[in-house]
């Protein structure tokens, strides 16, 4: 059976490499990863008097923090993130997936992000590895929109 190129584009698994991430709505920042895009919540054994008869329930709990992790190569004039630690800002940010055209297809907005963390690169001196730094943050909400 032939596939043509409208069929791959509409049901082909979309490529991780392919996204930007937008900081407060306008700034555009580049990273070479990003992860602890996750939803996860506790759960709760329920038992009641009739347990012994019916079993146990299982049933959510609270849902665990929002973590977020940003990384990206350290490059003259960029403090960017250690800007945003130093002054403690709350800020949204919006992940977007994106096609082989450059549009959002998948978007994760991360609500009210707060810095925690800022990692410099490991330094080794037999090394040609680019620098990278991380940013870890916690956050408020994860919505994820579908386009």
């Amino acid at each position: 059976m032939a596939v043509d190129k409208q069929h791959i584009v509409n049901n082909y698994p979309l490529p991780v490499y392919n996204y930007q991430v937008v900081v407060n709505g306008s700034e555009i920042m580049s990273f070479s990863e990003v992860s602890g895009l996750e939803l996860d919540y506790d759960h709760v054994v329920y038992k009641h008097g009739f347990s012994w008869f019916t079993g146990n329930y299982l049933i959510r709990g609270q849902r665990k923090p929002i973590n977020v992790n940003l990384k990206r190569g350290v490059a003259k004039q960029r403090d960017h993130l250690y800007q945003w630690i130093k002054s403690g800002e709350v800020k949204d940010i919006r992940i977007e997936l994106c096609d082989e055209a450059g549009m959002p297809v998948v978007t994760w907005e991360v609500i009210r992000a707060v810095p925690l963390k800022l990692d410099a690169p490991s330094f080794t001196a037999n090394s040609s590895e680019v620098a990278i730094e991380s940013l870890s943050l916690v956050a408020h909400d994860l919505k994820i929109k579908h386009n």
